[in-house]
């Protein structure tokens, strides 16, 4: 933890979830606001220091890859924009997939809490990965369900009694993702981002099913680790070696057959 101001909410475990048929708001998580540097821009523990002489290899691009990879690029650079209709539909979408059961009394509300998110307005929280953190949550949502529900109820293994808050931790993971793969540059400057592109080009929803990975394996080494809020750092640098290890690993073809897809469950 450092102190240069970033903020962090970070969630008591009380319940199990919000209670079903309940249209009021259910007060499942107690949120508690300090002071660190693992939100969003600030996230500290993913953020490779570089110097500008440093000589860094560059890959070539297939015409596939080239065009694949200006496509994800353009999701990089759409913003959370609360005033367009479709950024508001998919907010609300992602409500309903995590609680079906649940009517959302607004965009900016309280119950957001409840997935996690700082405040009463998720938009606030979305600078740290833009609309793809939206898009990639609502991916996993829809894609692996049931991991989704296990990771946001917080449902499996022995849980610290301060969990990390579910909605940052994804923008977070989305964010990691975009550095680790050094998806901003015109092309490949390490062997991790190259390797990625091959599955790009093979699938244009790549990005999306290793966030669905990550945040997985994430959630595995928290527990390994027997984690707690101030340790989500740690916890984030694990995962991102982890997932680096496995991106190389000989003979793999998809993204399908890392190992730690098999942690997924639909």
């Amino acid at each position: 933890m450092d102190d240069r101001g970033g903020s962090f909410v970070a969630v008591r475990r009380i319940s199990q979830g919000l209670e079903r048929g309940n249209t009021c708001h259910s007060t499942s998580a107690e949120v508690v606001a300090g002071s660190a540097a693992w939100l969003g821009r600030g996230l500290s523990c993913v953020c490779a220091q570089r110097r500008e002489s440093d000589a860094r290899p560059s890959f070539d691009l297939t015409p596939g890859q080239e065009e694949r990879l200006q496509r994800l690029q353009s999701r990089l650079d759409v913003s959370y924009d609360c005033s367009i209709p479709e950024h508001q539909e998919a907010l609300r979408a992602l409500w309903n997939a995590a609680f079906p059961e649940v009517e959302l009394r607004g965009l900016i509300s309280e119950q957001w809490k409840d997935m996690g998110w700082q405040g009463k307005d998720p938009s606030t929280d979305f600078r740290g990965g833009g609309f793809i953190s939206l898009e990639n949550l609502l991916f996993f949502a829809k894609n692996f369900p049931k991991t989704f529900q296990d990771l946001l109820q917080k449902q499996e293994g022995d849980r610290s009694v301060w969990e990390y808050p579910f909605a940052v931790a994804g923008v977070n993971i989305t964010f990691m993702l975009i550095q680790m793969l050094d998806l901003e540059a015109v092309k490949p400057r390490t062997l991790v981002g190259a390797t990625f592109l091959k599955f790009l080009a093979e699938s244009e929803s790549a990005f999306d099913l290793l966030y669905c990975i990550t945040f997985k394996l994430m959630d595995h080494q928290w527990l390994s680790m027997r984690a707690s809020y101030m340790d989500f750092n740690a916890v984030m640098k694990s995962t991102r070696r982890q997932l680096e290890q496995e991106l190389l690993l000989e003979d793999i073809t998809s993204l399908e057959q890392l190992p730690s897809y098999g942690l997924l469950s639909q």
